[in-house]
């Protein structure tokens, strides 16, 4: 698990990111390690596994994602998502502000989600349809930490 951002250590380059100019490879390999990422915190959090979510999330995103995970445990409810794959990934936006690297992504991808109560009823969604999702990540990283993990530290569905 702690080798899931590794591939996104290449971008550190200082200098690339004061002078705005992270080249393409570098980008590409940022991008390959998000979709790891994105792929892995949306099934983890459609199975409630709190566990495995806590080192891929900043504290405040851990405890909103938790929110909604003991919300759902409370109520009986079931999450199933079946990531398909993605249409598009592009970084949005790419700065240093004093140590800290702040990524913007946007995901556009295809999944299957539903919702089912404690009944096995679907109350959300649908199990047999594939729909497009498209959401914009921001994921941060201490310039300074030894740690090669990039963090998520905000999501939205709206670019």
């Amino acid at each position: 698990m702690k080798d899931l951002f590794k591939i996104m250590k290449d971008i550190e380059n200082n200098e690339a990111i004061e002078t705005d100019n992270v080249n393409e490879n570098a980008k590409k390999q940022f991008l390959k390690g998000a979709e790891v990422a994105y792929e892995q915190i949306i099934t983890y959090f459609a199975k409630g596994d709190k566990n495995s979510l806590k080192p891929l999330l900043e504290k405040k995103m851990f405890n909103r994602f938790s929110e909604v995970i003991d919300e759902r445990k409370n109520k009986q409810l079931k999450s199933e998502t079946t990531f398909i794959g993605f249409k598009s990934t592009k970084i949005l936006e790419f700065k240093k502000i004093e140590n800290i690297y702040k990524v913007t992504v946007n995901f556009v991808s295809e999944i299957i989600t539903c919702v089912k109560d404690k009944n096995n009823q679907v109350i959300e969604g649908n199990p047999d349809t594939k729909k497009t999702v498209n959401d914009v990540w921001r994921f941060a990283k201490n310039m300074w930490s030894q740690n090669p993990t990039w963090y998520l530290i905000d999501t939205s569905d709206k670019c």
